[in-house]
């Protein structure tokens, strides 16, 4: 997994930088498809922003914003964010791909007309 820090209109110490690295290697426990992570680290008046967009296999993109005072607080809220929505994409796919609700994809009985 490729992951990628940038600061915009601040300077990121190496203890924030280590930090969001650290948080975000633990991504793939998650979701294993995960391909590549950028990380925005940006201030806006006395907000601290951090944006988060993760890239998945099959072009499944997922985005996650927060401001905060704290630029910790910012990237671990981010994160949950981001955790979240990927365990809503993993149970939408898990659904899809699940059997009916009588076991047997075709509808249940015996194959072929017998009951």
């Amino acid at each position: 997994m490729k992951i990628t820090v940038e600061a915009r209109h601040v300077d990121a110490s190496d203890s924030i930088r280590e930090y969001v690295e650290t948080k975000i290697e633990k991504l793939p426990r998650i979701y294993d498809n995960i391909q590549s992570v950028e990380v925005k680290l940006d201030t806006e008046a006395e907000h601290s922003v951090v944006e988060i967009i993760a890239q998945a296999a099959r072009r499944h993109t997922f985005v996650a914003t927060h401001r905060d005072q704290n630029m910790y607080a910012c990237v671990d809220m981010c994160l949950d964010k981001i955790a979240s929505q990927i365990r809503r994409f993993k149970d939408r796919v898990r659904d899809r791909h699940a059997p009916g609700p009588e076991g047997n994809i075709h509808g249940g009985g015996m194959p072929g007309g017998g009951t």
